[in-house]
Protein backbone atom coordinates (compact mmCIF):
# COMPACT_ATOMS: atom_id res chain seq x y z
CA UNK A 1 0.00 0.00 0.00
CA UNK A 2 2.71 2.21 0.60
CA UNK A 3 2.96 3.47 -3.07
CA UNK A 4 -1.21 4.47 -2.71
CA UNK A 5 -2.73 7.90 -1.81
CA UNK A 6 -4.41 7.27 1.17
CA UNK A 7 -7.63 9.79 0.97
CA UNK A 8 -9.38 10.12 4.62
CA UNK A 9 -13.28 11.05 3.76
CA UNK A 10 -15.59 9.49 1.68
CA UNK A 11 -17.39 12.83 0.17
CA UNK A 12 -17.34 15.16 -2.59
CA UNK A 13 -13.50 16.36 -2.69
CA UNK A 14 -12.55 12.69 -1.87
CA UNK A 15 -14.56 11.11 -4.31
CA UNK A 16 -14.03 13.54 -6.81
CA UNK A 17 -9.86 12.87 -6.06
CA UNK A 18 -10.16 9.05 -6.18
CA UNK A 19 -12.31 8.99 -9.84
CA UNK A 20 -9.39 11.25 -11.55
CA UNK A 21 -6.35 9.18 -10.11
CA UNK A 22 -4.96 6.20 -11.80
CA UNK A 23 -6.12 2.69 -11.15
CA UNK A 24 -5.37 1.25 -7.66
CA UNK A 25 -3.58 4.12 -6.67
CA UNK A 26 -5.46 5.61 -3.69
CA UNK A 27 -7.36 3.94 -0.83
CA UNK A 28 -10.31 5.92 0.73
CA UNK A 29 -11.09 5.76 4.34
CA UNK A 30 -14.64 6.55 5.35
CA UNK A 31 -15.95 6.69 8.87
CA UNK A 32 -19.52 6.44 7.36
CA UNK A 33 -21.62 3.13 6.49
CA UNK A 34 -21.36 4.36 2.97
CA UNK A 35 -19.77 7.22 0.29
CA UNK A 36 -21.33 10.52 -0.08
CA UNK A 37 -23.52 10.62 2.51
CA UNK A 38 -23.85 14.31 2.77
CA UNK A 39 -24.13 14.41 -1.05
CA UNK A 40 -27.66 12.88 -1.27
CA UNK A 41 -29.08 14.56 1.49
CA UNK A 42 -28.06 18.07 -0.09
CA UNK A 43 -30.00 20.25 -2.25
CA UNK A 44 -33.35 18.80 -0.90
CA UNK A 45 -32.22 15.11 -1.77
CA UNK A 46 -31.54 16.88 -5.81
CA UNK A 47 -27.98 18.06 -4.59
CA UNK A 48 -27.16 21.68 -6.22
CA UNK A 49 -23.60 20.61 -8.07
CA UNK A 50 -22.85 24.26 -9.03
CA UNK A 51 -23.59 27.84 -10.20
CA UNK A 52 -23.27 29.11 -13.78
CA UNK A 53 -22.18 32.25 -11.99
CA UNK A 54 -18.60 31.40 -10.65
CA UNK A 55 -15.65 33.60 -9.41
CA UNK A 56 -13.93 33.91 -5.65
CA UNK A 57 -16.36 36.76 -4.89
CA UNK A 58 -19.02 33.69 -3.99
CA UNK A 59 -16.36 32.45 -1.35
CA UNK A 60 -15.13 33.25 2.12
CA UNK A 61 -11.72 32.66 2.14
CA UNK A 62 -8.25 33.93 0.67
CA UNK A 63 -9.30 35.34 -3.47
CA UNK A 64 -5.60 34.30 -4.45
CA UNK A 65 -6.01 30.87 -2.75
CA UNK A 66 -9.15 30.04 -4.57
CA UNK A 67 -8.67 31.28 -7.89
CA UNK A 68 -6.18 28.74 -9.58
CA UNK A 69 -8.52 26.12 -8.58
CA UNK A 70 -11.55 27.69 -10.08
CA UNK A 71 -9.45 28.86 -12.93
CA UNK A 72 -8.31 25.15 -14.09
CA UNK A 73 -11.66 23.33 -13.13
CA UNK A 74 -14.25 25.75 -12.99
CA UNK A 75 -18.30 24.96 -13.40
CA UNK A 76 -17.92 24.27 -17.01
CA UNK A 77 -15.71 21.93 -16.33
CA UNK A 78 -17.26 20.24 -14.17
CA UNK A 79 -20.18 19.96 -16.53
CA UNK A 80 -18.64 18.47 -19.05
CA UNK A 81 -16.90 15.80 -16.96
CA UNK A 82 -20.12 15.08 -15.63
CA UNK A 83 -21.87 14.50 -18.83
CA UNK A 84 -18.87 12.39 -20.24
CA UNK A 85 -19.98 10.37 -16.91
CA UNK A 86 -23.57 10.38 -18.21
CA UNK A 87 -25.23 13.01 -16.20
CA UNK A 88 -26.80 16.26 -17.60
CA UNK A 89 -27.73 18.53 -14.24
CA UNK A 90 -30.89 20.87 -14.53
CA UNK A 91 -30.87 24.56 -13.95
CA UNK A 92 -32.59 26.11 -12.01
CA UNK A 93 -33.46 29.07 -10.12
CA UNK A 94 -31.64 31.24 -13.14
CA UNK A 95 -28.16 29.85 -12.41
CA UNK A 96 -28.14 26.44 -10.26
CA UNK A 97 -27.62 23.09 -11.30
CA UNK A 98 -29.23 19.76 -9.97
CA UNK A 99 -29.30 16.27 -10.29
CA UNK A 100 -32.63 16.07 -12.34
CA UNK A 101 -34.10 13.11 -10.20
CA UNK A 102 -31.83 12.78 -7.62
CA UNK A 103 -28.42 13.12 -6.03
CA UNK A 104 -27.87 9.65 -5.94
CA UNK A 105 -27.68 9.48 -9.94
CA UNK A 106 -24.03 11.94 -8.73
CA UNK A 107 -23.52 9.56 -6.32
CA UNK A 108 -24.06 6.51 -8.33
CA UNK A 109 -21.44 8.06 -10.57
CA UNK A 110 -18.76 8.06 -8.12
CA UNK A 111 -19.43 4.70 -6.60
CA UNK A 112 -18.60 3.51 -10.24
CA UNK A 113 -15.83 6.06 -10.69
CA UNK A 114 -14.30 4.59 -7.51
CA UNK A 115 -14.75 1.03 -8.02
CA UNK A 116 -11.35 0.96 -9.46
CA UNK A 117 -9.48 1.78 -6.24
CA UNK A 118 -9.57 0.85 -1.90
CA UNK A 119 -12.62 1.85 -0.24
CA UNK A 120 -12.70 1.50 3.42
CA UNK A 121 -15.96 2.06 5.23
CA UNK A 122 -16.97 2.31 8.34
CA UNK A 123 -13.34 2.95 9.56
CA UNK A 124 -12.42 5.85 11.45
CA UNK A 125 -8.78 7.84 11.30
CA UNK A 126 -7.81 8.21 14.71
CA UNK A 127 -4.56 10.21 13.83
CA UNK A 128 -1.74 10.47 11.37
CA UNK A 129 2.14 10.97 11.74
CA UNK A 130 4.85 10.35 9.53
CA UNK A 131 8.58 8.98 10.06
CA UNK A 132 10.82 8.78 7.51
CA UNK A 133 8.97 9.44 3.93
CA UNK A 134 6.25 6.89 5.06
CA UNK A 135 2.76 8.07 6.62
CA UNK A 136 0.94 5.84 9.61
CA UNK A 137 -2.92 6.32 9.07
CA UNK A 138 -4.34 4.81 12.43
CA UNK A 139 -7.66 3.89 12.37
CA UNK A 140 -9.97 2.24 14.87
CA UNK A 141 -9.14 -1.26 13.20
CA UNK A 142 -5.79 -1.34 11.65
CA UNK A 143 -2.79 1.22 11.30
CA UNK A 144 -2.18 1.64 7.35
CA UNK A 145 0.93 3.40 5.63
CA UNK A 146 1.60 4.99 2.24
CA UNK A 147 3.67 7.91 0.56
CA UNK A 148 1.22 10.40 0.46
CA UNK A 149 -1.78 11.02 2.65
CA UNK A 150 -5.05 13.80 1.61
CA UNK A 151 -7.33 14.99 4.36
CA UNK A 152 -10.91 15.59 2.36
CA UNK A 153 -12.69 14.54 6.10
CA UNK A 154 -14.70 17.96 5.66
CA UNK A 155 -15.90 20.08 8.22
CA UNK A 156 -18.05 19.63 11.39
CA UNK A 157 -21.72 20.27 9.92
CA UNK A 158 -23.97 17.08 10.07
CA UNK A 159 -22.64 15.52 12.77
CA UNK A 160 -25.58 12.60 12.52
CA UNK A 161 -23.76 11.53 9.04
CA UNK A 162 -20.14 11.12 10.89
CA UNK A 163 -18.65 15.06 10.95
CA UNK A 164 -15.82 15.31 12.77
CA UNK A 165 -13.00 17.23 13.64
CA UNK A 166 -10.31 14.82 12.49
CA UNK A 167 -9.24 16.67 9.21
CA UNK A 168 -8.47 19.47 12.07
CA UNK A 169 -6.99 17.24 14.16
CA UNK A 170 -4.40 15.79 11.74
CA UNK A 171 -3.43 19.53 10.29
CA UNK A 172 -3.00 20.69 14.18
CA UNK A 173 -0.56 17.88 14.81
CA UNK A 174 1.42 18.64 11.32
CA UNK A 175 1.99 21.85 12.67
CA UNK A 176 -1.11 23.92 11.20
CA UNK A 177 -3.12 26.89 12.84
CA UNK A 178 -7.04 26.33 12.80
CA UNK A 179 -8.93 29.79 12.28
CA UNK A 180 -12.15 29.62 14.34
CA UNK A 181 -15.16 27.52 12.93
CA UNK A 182 -18.86 28.46 12.99
CA UNK A 183 -21.95 26.68 11.56
CA UNK A 184 -22.21 28.71 7.89
CA UNK A 185 -25.33 28.28 5.78
CA UNK A 186 -27.34 27.63 8.73
CA UNK A 187 -31.17 29.40 10.25
CA UNK A 188 -31.09 31.87 12.86
CA UNK A 189 -32.29 31.91 16.00
CA UNK A 190 -34.03 35.07 17.20
CA UNK A 191 -34.21 37.46 20.63
CA UNK A 192 -36.83 37.61 22.99
CA UNK A 193 -38.30 41.03 20.84
CA UNK A 194 -38.60 38.77 17.90
CA UNK A 195 -39.87 35.85 19.44
CA UNK A 196 -43.33 36.92 17.56
CA UNK A 197 -41.49 35.32 14.46
CA UNK A 198 -42.04 31.62 15.85
CA UNK A 199 -46.09 32.57 15.09
CA UNK A 200 -45.55 32.86 11.69
CA UNK A 201 -43.82 29.96 11.18
CA UNK A 202 -44.62 27.91 8.20
CA UNK A 203 -44.87 31.76 6.09
CA UNK A 204 -42.50 32.85 4.07
CA UNK A 205 -41.57 35.46 1.84
CA UNK A 206 -38.79 37.36 -0.61
CA UNK A 207 -36.82 39.29 1.04
CA UNK A 208 -32.95 41.01 0.74
CA UNK A 209 -30.52 41.04 3.62
CA UNK A 210 -27.55 43.11 4.53
CA UNK A 211 -24.68 41.83 6.54
CA UNK A 212 -22.51 44.31 7.00
CA UNK A 213 -22.71 45.10 3.39
CA UNK A 214 -22.82 41.82 2.04
CA UNK A 215 -26.71 41.61 0.67
CA UNK A 216 -28.36 38.06 0.59
CA UNK A 217 -31.75 37.66 -2.08
CA UNK A 218 -34.22 35.03 -2.08
CA UNK A 219 -36.88 33.49 0.32
CA UNK A 220 -37.29 33.63 4.15
CA UNK A 221 -39.17 31.21 5.99
CA UNK A 222 -40.09 31.61 9.63
CA UNK A 223 -40.14 28.76 11.64
CA UNK A 224 -40.94 27.35 15.12
CA UNK A 225 -36.72 27.91 16.61
CA UNK A 226 -36.32 31.20 14.17
CA UNK A 227 -35.64 31.69 11.00
CA UNK A 228 -34.49 29.90 7.59
CA UNK A 229 -34.73 30.01 3.83
CA UNK A 230 -32.30 30.26 1.17
CA UNK A 231 -31.80 34.24 1.83
CA UNK A 232 -31.00 33.38 5.64
CA UNK A 233 -28.80 30.44 5.15
CA UNK A 234 -26.76 32.61 2.43
CA UNK A 235 -26.41 35.63 4.99
CA UNK A 236 -25.34 33.29 7.68
CA UNK A 237 -22.01 33.34 5.78
CA UNK A 238 -21.18 36.77 6.61
CA UNK A 239 -22.41 36.89 10.29
CA UNK A 240 -21.15 36.44 13.07
CA UNK A 241 -21.92 38.81 15.67
CA UNK A 242 -24.39 42.20 15.84
CA UNK A 243 -27.54 43.35 13.76
CA UNK A 244 -28.39 41.93 10.49
CA UNK A 245 -30.76 44.15 8.40
CA UNK A 246 -33.74 42.46 6.57
CA UNK A 247 -36.09 44.95 3.75
CA UNK A 248 -39.53 42.74 3.57
CA UNK A 249 -40.41 44.63 0.79
CA UNK A 250 -37.64 44.49 -1.95
CA UNK A 251 -38.70 45.90 -5.59
CA UNK A 252 -41.33 47.69 -3.27
CA UNK A 253 -42.27 51.33 -3.07
CA UNK A 254 -44.81 53.47 -0.54
CA UNK A 255 -44.71 56.25 -2.79
CA UNK A 256 -46.76 54.25 -5.62
CA UNK A 257 -49.54 53.29 -3.50
CA UNK A 258 -49.99 56.95 -2.52
CA UNK A 259 -53.57 57.46 -2.26
CA UNK A 260 -54.78 54.06 -2.68
CA UNK A 261 -58.34 52.65 -0.57
CA UNK A 262 -57.04 49.20 -0.30
CA UNK A 263 -56.02 47.90 3.69
CA UNK A 264 -52.24 47.50 4.03
CA UNK A 265 -52.69 43.66 4.65
CA UNK A 266 -54.08 43.65 0.90
CA UNK A 267 -51.87 46.32 -0.04
CA UNK A 268 -48.33 44.96 0.60
CA UNK A 269 -46.88 42.52 -1.44
CA UNK A 270 -46.38 39.94 1.52
CA UNK A 271 -48.11 37.31 2.94
CA UNK A 272 -51.14 39.08 4.75
CA UNK A 273 -50.26 37.02 7.87
CA UNK A 274 -46.89 38.45 7.78
CA UNK A 275 -48.27 41.68 7.52
CA UNK A 276 -50.28 41.42 10.35
CA UNK A 277 -48.19 40.48 12.81
CA UNK A 278 -46.02 43.34 12.18
CA UNK A 279 -48.44 45.79 12.34
CA UNK A 280 -49.57 44.60 15.51
CA UNK A 281 -45.64 44.72 16.86
CA UNK A 282 -45.39 48.12 15.15
CA UNK A 283 -49.07 49.16 16.62
CA UNK A 284 -50.83 50.31 13.63
CA UNK A 285 -53.90 49.41 12.64
CA UNK A 286 -55.08 47.48 9.29
CA UNK A 287 -56.13 49.99 7.59
CA UNK A 288 -56.87 52.05 4.23
CA UNK A 289 -53.22 53.36 3.12
CA UNK A 290 -54.81 56.87 2.79
CA UNK A 291 -55.68 57.07 6.37
CA UNK A 292 -52.28 56.30 7.46
CA UNK A 293 -50.58 59.21 9.21
CA UNK A 294 -46.69 60.42 8.47
CA UNK A 295 -45.63 59.43 11.56
CA UNK A 296 -47.40 55.95 11.14
CA UNK A 297 -46.09 55.57 7.41
CA UNK A 298 -42.62 56.34 8.85
CA UNK A 299 -42.98 53.34 11.23
CA UNK A 300 -43.92 50.90 8.31
CA UNK A 301 -40.71 52.20 6.92
CA UNK A 302 -39.22 49.22 9.16
CA UNK A 303 -40.56 46.68 7.04
CA UNK A 304 -37.93 48.03 4.17
CA UNK A 305 -34.95 48.39 7.23
CA UNK A 306 -35.96 45.82 9.87
CA UNK A 307 -32.54 45.39 11.84
CA UNK A 308 -32.31 42.86 14.50
CA UNK A 309 -29.00 40.90 15.86
CA UNK A 310 -29.36 37.32 15.79
CA UNK A 311 -29.22 35.22 18.96
CA UNK A 312 -27.28 32.00 17.41
CA UNK A 313 -27.68 29.91 14.82
CA UNK A 314 -29.22 26.36 14.28
CA UNK A 315 -25.88 25.07 14.94
CA UNK A 316 -23.78 22.37 13.51
CA UNK A 317 -26.39 19.42 13.38
CA UNK A 318 -28.02 22.01 10.76
CA UNK A 319 -25.31 23.41 8.79
CA UNK A 320 -24.73 22.96 5.61
CA UNK A 321 -21.13 23.50 6.27
CA UNK A 322 -18.49 25.25 8.16
CA UNK A 323 -16.59 28.18 8.03
CA UNK A 324 -13.22 28.59 9.03
CA UNK A 325 -10.46 25.69 8.81
CA UNK A 326 -6.92 25.71 7.94
CA UNK A 327 -5.07 28.31 7.34
CA UNK A 328 -5.16 28.71 3.41
CA UNK A 329 -1.27 30.28 3.28
CA UNK A 330 -0.04 27.29 4.93
CA UNK A 331 -1.10 25.25 1.96
CA UNK A 332 0.39 25.08 -1.72
CA UNK A 333 -2.60 26.94 -4.00
CA UNK A 334 -1.34 25.06 -6.89
CA UNK A 335 -1.14 21.48 -5.37
CA UNK A 336 -2.79 21.70 -1.51
CA UNK A 337 0.03 20.32 -0.29
CA UNK A 338 1.06 20.96 3.42
CA UNK A 339 3.60 23.84 3.65
CA UNK A 340 4.60 22.08 6.77
CA UNK A 341 5.04 18.47 5.53
CA UNK A 342 5.54 17.18 2.07
CA UNK A 343 2.61 14.63 0.49
CA UNK A 344 0.47 15.76 2.55
CA UNK A 345 -2.33 17.47 1.01
CA UNK A 346 -6.20 19.17 2.07
CA UNK A 347 -9.31 19.55 -0.11
CA UNK A 348 -12.20 20.54 0.50
CA UNK A 349 -14.20 22.01 3.16
CA UNK A 350 -11.68 21.16 5.18
CA UNK A 351 -9.78 24.38 4.72
CA UNK A 352 -10.61 28.17 5.35
CA UNK A 353 -12.67 28.43 1.90
CA UNK A 354 -16.52 28.40 2.61
CA UNK A 355 -18.86 29.02 -0.41
CA UNK A 356 -22.24 31.24 -0.41
CA UNK A 357 -25.34 28.98 -1.09
CA UNK A 358 -25.78 27.83 -4.59
CA UNK A 359 -23.53 24.95 -5.42
CA UNK A 360 -20.24 27.26 -4.67
CA UNK A 361 -18.99 24.61 -1.53
CA UNK A 362 -19.59 21.43 -3.96
CA UNK A 363 -17.66 23.33 -6.93
CA UNK A 364 -14.67 23.78 -4.25
CA UNK A 365 -14.45 20.64 -3.72
CA UNK A 366 -14.20 19.37 -7.00
CA UNK A 367 -11.52 21.78 -8.19
CA UNK A 368 -9.30 21.58 -5.11
CA UNK A 369 -9.83 17.96 -5.60
CA UNK A 370 -8.85 18.64 -9.47
CA UNK A 371 -5.57 20.40 -8.76
CA UNK A 372 -4.47 18.14 -5.86
CA UNK A 373 -4.99 15.34 -8.17
CA UNK A 374 -2.94 16.53 -11.34
CA UNK A 375 -0.30 17.26 -8.99
CA UNK A 376 -0.22 13.69 -7.43
CA UNK A 377 -0.28 12.03 -10.63
CA UNK A 378 2.49 14.41 -12.16
CA UNK A 379 4.39 12.81 -9.18
CA UNK A 380 3.26 9.18 -9.67
CA UNK A 381 4.82 9.51 -13.05
CA UNK A 382 8.24 10.75 -11.55
CA UNK A 383 8.12 8.13 -9.08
Amino acid sequence: MDNQTIIIGGGASALMLASLLPKNSAVIIESNDKLGAKLLISGGGKCNITNANMGTKYYLGEADFIAPSLKAFNEKSLLRWLDRQGLEPVLRKESQYFCKDSASQLVNIFKKEVKKQTVLLDTKVVSVTKIDNIFYVKTDKKIYTSKRVVVASGGLSFPKLGASNIGHEIAKSFGHIISKTAPALVGFTVQKEQFFFKELSGTSTDVVIDVNGDKSKGSLLFTHKGLSGPAILDASLYWDKGQITIDFLPDFSFENIKGSKKHLSSLLPIPKRITKAFLVQLGLQDKPFYKISDSELKLLHILKNYKFAPSGTFGYSKAEVTKGGLLTDEVDKITMMSKFCKELYFIGEVLDITGRLGGYNFQWAFSSAFSCAKYIKKGRSED
